[in-house]
């Protein structure tokens, strides 16, 4: 739902998703961040405060700059200064698409405007290289979901209810299940991940001990990011839902196993998930997003009216988490899976969020859950991919895991592939560090 502006000098209205759209600032083929991608996010320089910038190539656009310079006029230049997209985002879908329509329009390869004006671009555009990435969103609220079938009845099978879609919980096929995680530990990817205490009963005594989590693991997942909220006490119809969703970031919800499994009877889980968890730097916007919507599988029962999703409700993403021991030349890719496998939709997700009048509010995270899927490597962590540590895995370069180690490097990345480009969104990482002694 993009809203379209008049052109500018030498520049065509063509859509910003168009896949013969070029950009002046050079973009290699095998880039996550082409012109028809342009993700947002806060960034900053050793002479630049953090503020809002849109990544293109290996480069990253100042959106504050060109805001002051008249360039960008569908959003006040006051909310790129700031260090969070929150006010940005909050002022809803056609303001935050007007400005990705704006700015694919000024790095068009034949757009003379910003292309010609060299001291403008020097300020403008800034090497990535030169930049550090900050969290894109002030979180206030997080919401862990349970998206995955293929999550899910591994999980039923590995806790020892068996296999098959019997199996399952009665009320997984009628609603979208999640848990409200903690919102003041999300980090931005590249933000070390510190082995944590908990209470742990090891096999053979029923007693717990307090000490280091042993069975530390990574959870391969994505989450909406809400921009415009809704009011405390209504509801937001499932054909809404995307005027209140901004775009879609990489999310690991860093988890404890063995710690997880004492706590969560009966309220589930609580200090296993609070500890840390890492989104990516660049949030994709459900306008890049789409040209890859999809069907997604078939929902049986129907779901109530509620979350009744006509259309297309799933988008193709291909998705990965690899693991890079200490000291080791390469990482080795330990999952490969797809957002189009989802059970519940990123719609869906918000409509059942709201259904009871709950407010979500700009720069809310909604996870979609572990997402995995069938078949060999396609397990989203190693609870999974393990039994729970009952077996190991082999890494592709060589060496075993069961859970993660010090030292190891977890990356999750993601793309969409178009013709001829990609919607990536960029990798989210963590190292694991050693608890505290």
């Amino acid at each position: 739902m993009s809203t379209h502006l008049p052109s500018r000098a030498g520049d065509s209205p063509a859509s910003p998703n168009a896949p013969a759209l070029t950009s002046f600032v050079p973009v290699a083929a095998d880039s996550h961040f082409p012109i028809q991608n342009l993700p947002f996010g806060i960034f900053s320089t050793e002479s630049r405060a953090p503020r809002a910038g849109v990544a293109i190539g290996d480069c990253i656009v100042d959106l504050q700059i060109l805001a002051e310079a008249g360039l960008i006029c569908a959003a006040d230049a006051a909310v790129f200064k700031q260090s969070s997209l929150n006010a940005f985002i909050s002022q809803g879908r056609a303001t935050t698409s007007a400005v990705r329509q704006q700015v694919s329009e000024l790095l068009r390869h034949n757009n003379p405007v910003l292309r010609d004006n060299t001291s403008l671009r020097q300020q403008a555009i800034v090497p990535m290289s030169e930049a550090t990435m900050h969290l894109p969103v002030a979180v206030g609220g997080f919401s862990d979901f349970m998206l995955s079938r293929e999550h899910s009845l591994n999980c039923v099978d590995i806790l020892g209810g068996g296999s098959g879609a019997g199996k399952l919980w009665p009320n997984w096929t009628y609603l979208p299940m999640a848990y409200n995680g903690r919102a003041s530990s999300v980090v931005v990817g590249g933000t070390p991940v510190k082995r944590p205490w908990g209470q742990v009963v090891t096999p053979g005594e029923s007693a717990p001990r307090y000490q280091p989590s042993q069975k530390l693991d990574f959870e391969l997942e994505a989450a909406v990011v809400i921009g415009a909220g809704n009011a405390l006490g209504t509801t937001i119809a499932i054909d809404n839902t995307e005027k209140h969703a901004f775009g879609v970031v990489l999310l690991n919800d860093w988890s404890t196993r063995d710690i997880q499994a004492w706590e969560a009877q009966p309220l589930g889980v609580f200090v296993s998930k609070g500890h840390r968890t890492s989104i990516s730097p660049w949030i994709v916007t459900f306008d890049a997003l789409e040209p890859f919507r999809i069907e997604g599988p078939e929902q049986s029962p129907p779901p109530l009216p509620y979350l009744d999703q006509q259309g297309l409700r799933n988008f193709d993403v291909h998705m990965q988490a690899s693991i890079k021991p200490k000291d080791a030349d390469a990482a080795s890719v330990v999952c490969r899976s797809n957002l189009k496998h989802l059970y519940w939709s990123f719609a869906q997700q918000i409509a059942h969020h709201a259904c009871t009048g709950c407010n979500l509010q700009p720069g809310d995270l909604l996870g979609t859950g572990t997402v995995s899927t069938s078949g060999p490597g396609g397990q989203g962590c190693l609870y999974e991919a393990t039994r729970n540590g009952q077996q190991h895995i082999d890494l592709e370069q060589g060496g075993t895991r069961v859970y993660l180690e010090d030292g190891d490097e977890v990356e999750l990345t993601a793309w969409a592939q178009g013709p001829g480009h990609r919607i990536g969104f960029g990798a989210c990482t963590g190292t694991v560090l050693p608890a505290d002694a």
